[in-house]
């Protein structure tokens, strides 16, 4: 056993981050639920998963918790039938028939009620097909009577669990990218450095002639030049360890008021958040403007569309719709702004022209399948 290895306290740290890890990946559609039997039959209406290929002997093969509520007959017949796997029951003793039993479609004959009910609970899938997430409609039929069910054919994903540690430098890395600044990007670690001494820093930079920037527990990460923002942030996100990373602009700095770990409480407390960012930056893109309610405890919080440039989060347009997003006003960042560059031509690479603009609207345009900015 591992945990035998390790200390109960990094025993408690995972089974915390583990039941985070559920409240982020589980909601109400994965409960199962069954219909009530105003129809004679019942069946699972939600929540039915097998794993591809599990053959029923397996843990991992759920019954399907089938029945059938009808008045007395002197017979009951009940077909079940999939396409993308196979039914079994349990073989009868006696008073009953069963056709099919291991196969696509199954049927199940007697004279008693209970007997067929038995059998039927005792009905299990199995794929016949490997995918890692894909579905199938099983339809169950008692005389006039058909109802049709999904089932849900999902390879199982390991958790992804982080150690938190016991300090903030070991939940969070800071994360940023330099292009032909390094009076900011100094500026900013400077900034840092006085209310985090110890906090990792990692720095892309893809400026044409890069300067030495070093520190303890700073990272310079030399790319190939004029790559830009996106692959400079790819490439800091890409060396980050801890379960938190805070995106900062190389122009920002640090004040009393850049509180990391009120972020980390927000995003603890709110196992199911992504991103959490401040209200400074409240969305360039219209759609990301205005938050939707507060969060739980958190008056100050609000849950909104995306936010961008300053922000804690779990790994943009892309995360829209599946990542969940917060705002908060307590805590916040200074913006010194840029400084002159009259050598570095700066400036032509901040403000490209109208046909780079044109290539990154397309770019959104197409990606995103975007009407408007």
């Amino acid at each position: 056993m591992l945990k035998n290895y390790l200390s109960e306290e990094v025993v408690q740290r995972r089974h915390k981050e583990f039941q985070q890890h559920k409240a982020r990946t589980e909601s109400v559609l994965s409960t199962r639920l069954y219909a009530p039997s105003n129809s004679p039959l019942q069946y699972p209406i939600q929540g039915f998963k097998v794993r591809p290929k599990t053959p029923p002997s397996s843990q991992y093969a759920t019954p399907y918790s089938l029945a059938l509520h009808a008045e007395q007959r002197s017979n009951y017949t009940v077909f079940l039938e999939v396409s993308k796997g196979v039914l079994k029951t349990v073989i009868p003793a006696g008073g009953a028939q069963v056709q099919g039993n291991g196969k696509s479609r199954l049927m199940m004959e007697s004279s008693s009620l209970e007997t067929l009910n038995e059998l039927l609970a005792d009905v299990s899938y199995t794929s016949t097909v490997y995918h890692i997430h894909i579905g199938d409609l099983a339809s169950f039929q008692f005389e006039d009577h058909e109802a049709v069910f999904p089932v849900t054919i999902k390879q199982p994903q390991p958790p992804v669990l982080y150690d938190m540690g016991t300090d903030i430098n070991s939940q969070v890395t800071i994360t940023t990218k330099t292009f032909l600044r390094y009076p900011e990007i100094n500026r900013l670690l400077k900034s840092i450095r006085k209310f985090y001494k110890d906090i990792e820093v990692i720095i892309a930079d893809d400026s044409f002639k890069p300067e030495k920037i070093t520190g303890d527990h700073t990272k310079h990460f030399i790319m190939p030049p004029g790559k830009g923002w996106f692959a400079g942030r790819n490439l800091a996100v890409s060396q980050v360890t801890t379960k938190y990373f805070l995106w900062v602009d190389d122009d920002f700095q640090f004040t009393k008021l850049t509180k990391i770990e009120e972020m980390v409480r927000v995003m603890e407390a709110n196992p199911e958040l992504d991103v959490e960012g401040d209200e400074m930056e409240g969305g360039c893109l219209s759609k990301f403007r205005g938050g939707f309610h507060s969060l739980p405890g958190y008056p100050q919080c609000s849950v909104v569309s995306g936010v961008v440039n300053f922000f804690l989060a779990q790994f943009f347009m892309d995360g829209l719709g599946s990542l969940m997003v917060a705002t908060c006003g307590h805590v916040s960042i200074g913006h010194s702004g840029s400084i002159r560059h009259k050598k570095t031509n700066y400036q032509s690479f901040r403000h490209p022209g109208k046909a780079d603009q044109k290539s990154k609207l397309h770019h959104t345009f197409f990606k995103n399948n975007l009407k408007c900015l």
